[in-house]
C-alpha cells in the first residue's frame, strides 16, 4: 500500500530540490509506494504544475500519482506524511509579532486541516520558518492528533554543526557522533560539543573554548544568512536535504543521537508544551525518544536557557494573537 506524502510549498526553492529526492525513494526507501499531494497558493499553482511535470517526466517507478491544491483540505486528507515548508518569509520592515502573525494565517489552517482529514498514524515535520513556532501553531489547532506526530526541522542546523566541527579537525563527517542542537532554530539555537564524540572522544575536549563560544556558535547559528549573502537567495538545497534526513531517519530508524524539535514534556527543565529541539534517539517503525540524562554543564545551561527563552516570547506571542491556546 503507498503511502501518501502532503508537501506545502511546492513551487518553491527548497520543495523543488526535495521533490524530485523524495519521488525517487530517497525520503521512505526503494519499497515504498508513494502518491503526492503538493499544496500552493493559488498564484503558485502553475509553477507547482511545470513541476509536477518535471516529475512525470523522470518517470519515477515508486511514484503512482500527483495531486495538486490550494486547498489545505484537499491536501491533507488521507496524509501518512505532511513537509510544511512553505511559509511567510521575513519581509523588510516587518517585526516579529507581524511574521509571527502572518504565518499564523498559513499554520493553524492547515493544522486544522491535519486534524480533520491526516491519515491516523500521520507524521509532520515542519520546516518554513520560524519553524518551532509554526509547528506549535499548527499543534495546538490539530487537538485530535497525538502531540509527538509533529515536529519543526534542526537536523540543517545539526548537518552544519557536523561539517564545521569536521573541518575544524580534519577529519571524515562520518567520526562525528552524537552532535546535537538544542532550543530553537534560530541564531540562539545550541550545538552541544560535550555530548558529541569524534572518534570516540568527547567533542569538547578537542577544541578551544574560546573557538568554540566566539567563533563555532555564531558560524552554526548564522550559517544560512552567510549563504544568502554569498549566493544571493536562501539555502534550499540543503533544507531540502535536512528535510529528507529528518523524514527518513522518523520513518526506518538510524545510529546515534540526532536533533529534532519536538515538544517538550519537561525533559532537562524545559517548559512543558514548548517545541525545543532536542537530542533524540530514532527508532525504526516510526518512533524516537528524547534521551535523558546527557550532562548539562553551566555552560550548556547557560546557552540552552537563551535559545528556550526566545521559544517562550514566541509563544507568547502567537498566544497573545490567539493562535494557540
Amino acid at each position: 500500500m503507498s503511502k501518501t506524502i502532503t508537501l506545502t510549498g511546492a513551487a518553491g526553492a527548497i520543495g523543488y530540490a526535495a521533490l524530485f529526492r523524495i519521488a525517487s525513494g530517497q525520503l521512505l526507501g526503494q519499497n515504498e509506494k508513494i502518491k503526492l499531494k503538493l499544496l500552493e497558493i493559488e498564484p503558485a499553482l502553475q509553477a507547482a504544475e511545470g513541476t509536477a511535470m518535471e516529475l512525470e517526466d523522470s518517470a519515477f517507478p515508486l511514484l503512482e500519482s500527483i495531486d495538486i491544491t490550494s486547498d489545505a483540505n484537499e491536501a491533507f486528507d488521507g496524509c501518512d506524511v505532511g513537509m510544511l515548508i512553505g511559509a511567510q518569509p521575513r519581509k523588510q520592515g516587518m517585526e516579529r509579532a507581524d511574521l509571527l502573525e502572518a504565518n499564523g494565517a498559513i499554520f493553524k489552517p492547515q493544522g486544522e486541516a491535519i486534524n480533520s482529514h491526516a491519515d491516523d498514524d500521520v507524521r509532520i515535520l515542519v520546516v518554513g520558518n520560524p519553524a518551532n513556532t509554526n509547528a506549535l501553531i499548527a499543534m495546538s489547532n490539530a487537538p485530535d492528533v497525538p502531540h509527538d506526530r509533529f515536529t519543526s526541522m534542526t537536523r540543517l542546523d545539526e548537518n552544519r554543526a557536523v561539517s564545521m566541527l569536521a573541518r575544524k579537525l580534519s577529519v571524515s563527517v562520518e567520526d562525528v557522533e552524537d552532535l546535537v542542537v538544542w532550543g530553537n532554530h534560530s541564531p540562539t539555537m545550541f550545538p552541544d560539543l560535550f555530548n558529541a564524540k569524534v572518534n570516540g572522544e568527547r567533542a569538547a575536549d578537542q577544541v578551544d573554548l574560546d573557538w568554540y563560544e566566539n567563533e563555532y556558535m555564531p558560524r552554526v547559528g548564522k550559517r544560512g544568512a552567510a549563504v544568502i549573502e554569498a549566493r544571493g537567495a536562501s539555502s534550499a538545497a540543503s533544507a531540502a536535504n535536512a528535510a529528507i534526513d529528518h523524514v527518513h531517519d522518523w520513518a526506518l530508524g538510524a545510529e546515534g543521537l540526532h536533533s529534532m524539535a519536538v515538544r517538550s514534556e519537561g525533559q532537562y527543565g524545559i517548559e512543558e508544551g514548548l517545541i525545543s529541539s532536542f537530542p533524540v534517539r530514532l527508532h525504526s517503525g516510526g518512533g524516537y525518544e528524547v534521551v535523558e540524562g546527557l550532562e548539562i554543564n553551566d555552560f550548556a545551561r547557560s546557552k540552552i536557557d537563551i535559545t528556550v527563552n526566545e521559544l517562550k516570547e514566541e509563544r507568547d506571542a502567537v498566544k497573545e494573537l490567539g493562535l494557540i491556546g
